[in-house]
């Protein structure tokens, strides 16, 4: 997704044409390992869900360029905040 004079393109996916979502189905597949297809996730606490969304978060990717989701969601978290002023207001 990138934004161009304000504007946000979104790219739709064609049904059934797995191909055109290359990193959400290896995501899926990720998943998996944990949720074999067809089993309801209403049998998972969340607990579970937690260690299993902690697992793939923490998970180097190639596409990244081996970092992890988690380590790239943090640097950018630091850039915002040290981008933004703070203004404080003193009554004397």
């Amino acid at each position: 997704m990138s934004t161009i004079d304000g504007e946000i393109k979104v790219y739709f996916c064609h049904p059934y044409s797995s191909w055109e979502r290359g990193s959400n189905q290896r995501h899926n597949g990720l998943f998996r390992r944990f949720v074999p297809k067809g089993t309801s996730i209403d049998v998972f606490t969340q607990s579970d869900i937690s260690e299993i969304s902690d697992w793939s978060n923490n998970l180097p990717r190639k596409i990244l360029n081996y970092s992890t989701p988690e380590e790239l969601f943090e640097e950018e978290m630091d850039t915002i905040y040290s981008t933004k002023s703070v203004q404080v207001d003193i009554a004397i």
